[in-house]
């Protein structure tokens, strides 16, 4: 096989795995679109923030702050430290793509879970650079599609007859149970949860979220070594 051939099917294959993922993300984008509707923001509010933030973790987590009665700030500061992983995941993404000038910026946001390990799972440079924008490219396009289908079904349906206004917390403690494999991990988990049930009836809404987060983020810059012991 020539090596033209093998290069586009190479570029084949990793298309197909990033429609993959962009399915995936339509789905999960319509469930946090009726979600955050449902629980009170704006259809404008919603898409912006599927738009700028594009990050569904941290999403789920400022709706559910917002949803519950906490500020816009406890918020934004619960999904800025669920979200500060994908700073980590510039290293790679940097030495692999070699961004200059404002195209750095572009691929800040795009560096997420999914690009980063479509890129680096690639034996070459220049499949993972193609690997890491056709993954992007699928999963930003049909994210924000189906927070658009999902909030305007939000939109027109009430959020506690159908459950929605649960929905958030429920769907972060679902993004939350595959990271509880060590026993670390449960440690933190059962540590952040006591501190934020302490919290609940002293702090204002949204408060106790933070705090619980921060105590993750202690033990993650501790070292894994020393956050199981």
């Amino acid at each position: 096989m020539e090596p033209d051939a093998v290069a586009a099917a190479d570029r084949a294959r990793l298309t197909r795995t990033a429609v993959g993922f962009g399915v995936y993300a339509a789905a999960f984008g319509a469930t946090f679109g009726a979600v955050s509707t449902g629980s009170g923001l704006s259809l404008a509010q919603t898409l912006v923030l599927s738009l700028v933030m594009f990050t569904g973790a941290s999403q789920f987590a400022f709706v559910g702050v917002v949803a519950s009665g906490g500020a816009p700030v406890a918020g934004a500061a619960a999904a800025l430290l669920l979200g500060a992983r994908n700073a980590f995941y510039g290293i790679p993404v940097s030495r692999l793509l070699r961004p200059r000038g404002l195209q750095r910026l572009l691929v800040a946001h795009a560096t997420i879970d999914e690009t980063t390990a479509m890129a680096v799972a690639q034996p070459t440079p220049r499949l993972g650079r193609f690997a890491f924008w056709a993954t992007f490219g699928w999963l930003c396009a049909l994210w924000n599609l189906g927070t658009l289908v999902g909030a305007l079904v939000g939109e027109a349906v009430d959020p506690q007859a159908l459950g929605l206004d649960a929905a958030a917390p429920a769907v972060f403690l679902a993004l939350l149970w595959p990271q509880l494999r060590q026993r670390g991990a449960v440690a933190v988990a059962v540590l952040g949860g006591l501190l934020a049930l302490v919290l609940i009836p002293l702090a204002p809404p949204g408060v106790p979220v933070v705090a619980a987060a921060v105590v993750a983020l202690a033990a993650g810059l501790r070292g894994p070594a020393e956050a199981s012991s």
